[in-house]
């Protein structure tokens, strides 16, 4: 709750006074007035939307943007396997990017310069070229990962935020594809989706039927501050495609690909751009997930491990099972590399947890990932600031909490990118 306290009453009384006084105008003028519940609903949306704006405004001044921390050399280190005496040699010799300095001296080094430095090492010793800057090569296909479940609270878009933050600091080209009209991923990526993101500017304006309003998906494509990772992001208007595609299917119109095969064909015309593609599904089984399942080259299906969850997943699977099967009888052909359980908010003291754990160990052996994203106050803490673990700095938890959940959600990623390598060939 830190991050949040100090964004809503980090600025002088002032400064937050103008914001505040018009909601609370709003508020005021509604008492002892009779609402409809849409009329209702419709002003809750729009104060609480207002409010989510002027905190972010709070939290990333001066222009709302999100920026990403710098690393010191030691981070560096890690992440590229470049010993640090060499990062100080080359710093001191004025050989590759310049670092930055901290107030106490220390040299930190921006996503964008470590990654420079990746392609320069790459060159430099191309026998070892794969371990400076591993990005996929001839021959491996694009990856893409969809994020599964159909009920909320499983840690779907806390496991895509993570997964492209990882993926990304080990210097893999990622785009991260919001299919969830809530756009929970897109507000973690600094796009506030009722005021950022516009109309025909989510996927929907590359799979939708009409040919004059169809966009190339590259053309909806945007740079994230986070470099590496690529966005496109979401909102309401992605259930546009979930209305307009049982039309299409009664009235056999829309010219085309039929609605599965519109999104593999999407990210077919970006193929070469990245190495991952990363969707995060709506929590239903609608046309969109359907068509992020048949897009998907692996799947990775999120679950909370209590009963009332899992039951739900048992559900979901069903009728995925069912779906699927349709798909095939209509000429679809899903053939992916893996499909894998993920255990989210996993509590490894609570009892009843481990009994589910246990469960589903038994039921479907090492298709459930042997790591599992723990309950963390770091995460909770990181995801109140919209930022993932990745993004907090040492000193803004504590050591041993950050340090903890950091080895909890690496070891999650570590596992994911082991299957990816898998698929590649790569040993």
């Amino acid at each position: 709750m830190l991050y949040l306290w100090r964004a809503m009453v980090g600025k002088p009384k002032a400064a937050r006074q103008g914001g505040d006084m018009a909601i609370a105008k709003t508020v005021e003028a509604t008492i002892g007035q009779k609402e409809d519940a849409g009329g209702k609903i419709m002003r809750h949306a729009g104060l609480l939307s207002q409010q989510l704006q002027q905190l972010r405004t709070r939290m990333y001044p001066p222009k709302s943007e999100k920026s990403l921390r710098p690393f010191l050399t030691n981070e560096v280190s890690k992440l590229t396997s470049i010993p640090d005496s060499t990062l100080k040699l080359m710093s001191s010799e004025g050989r590759g990017p310049i670092p930055g300095r901290l107030e106490n001296n220390h040299r930190v080094y921006t996503l964008a310069q470590i990654n420079e430095l990746r392609e320069f090492f790459a060159s430099q010793k191309p026998s070892e070229a794969l371990r400076f800057l591993p990005r996929r090569r001839e021959g491996e296909h694009l990856q893409v990962v969809a994020i599964a479940n159909f009920k909320g609270g499983s840690a779907k878009t806390t496991t895509c935020v993570h997964l492209a933050h990882y993926l990304a600091l080990q210097g893999y080209r990622v785009l991260a594809l919001d299919l969830d009209p809530q756009a929970s991923l897109s507000a973690l990526f600094g796009a506030q989706p009722e005021f950022d993101v516009g109309a025909n500017e989510t996927i929907y304006a590359a799979l939708r039927y009409d040919d004059a309003e169809r966009r190339p998906i590259r053309d909806i494509i945007r740079k994230t501050y986070f470099d590496g990772i690529d966005l496109i992001p979401g909102n309401l208007e992605v259930m546009e495609y979930e209305h307009e595609t049982p039309r299409v299917l009664a009235q056999k119109s829309g010219s085309g690909a039929i609605f599965f095969e519109r999104l593999k064909l999407a990210l077919a015309e970006v193929d070469q751009d990245y190495d991952v593609v990363i969707l995060d599904t709506p929590p239903s089984l609608g046309f969109l997930t359907l068509s992020a399942i048949y897009a998907a080259t692996s799947m990775i299906i999120t679950v909370h491990p209590a009963m009332l969850d899992v039951a739900s997943m048992s559900q979901f699977l069903l009728m995925m099972g069912d779906l699927i099967s349709v798909l095939n009888e209509n000429g679809a052909q899903l053939d992916q590399d893996f499909i894998r359980y993920l255990v989210t908010r996993h509590d490894p003291n609570d009892a009843p947890q481990s009994q589910v754990v246990a469960m589903m160990r038994h039921l479907f052996g090492t298709d459930v990932l042997l790591p599992t994203l723990i309950e963390s106050t770091a995460v909770e803490a990181a995801g109140l600031a919209k930022r993932s673990i990745y993004e907090l700095e040492m000193g803004q938890i504590g050591r041993d909490t950050h340090k903890r959940a950091r080895e909890a959600v690496d070891a999650v990623n570590e596992a994911i990118l082991k299957l990816i390598n898998i698929s590649w060939g790569r040993t």
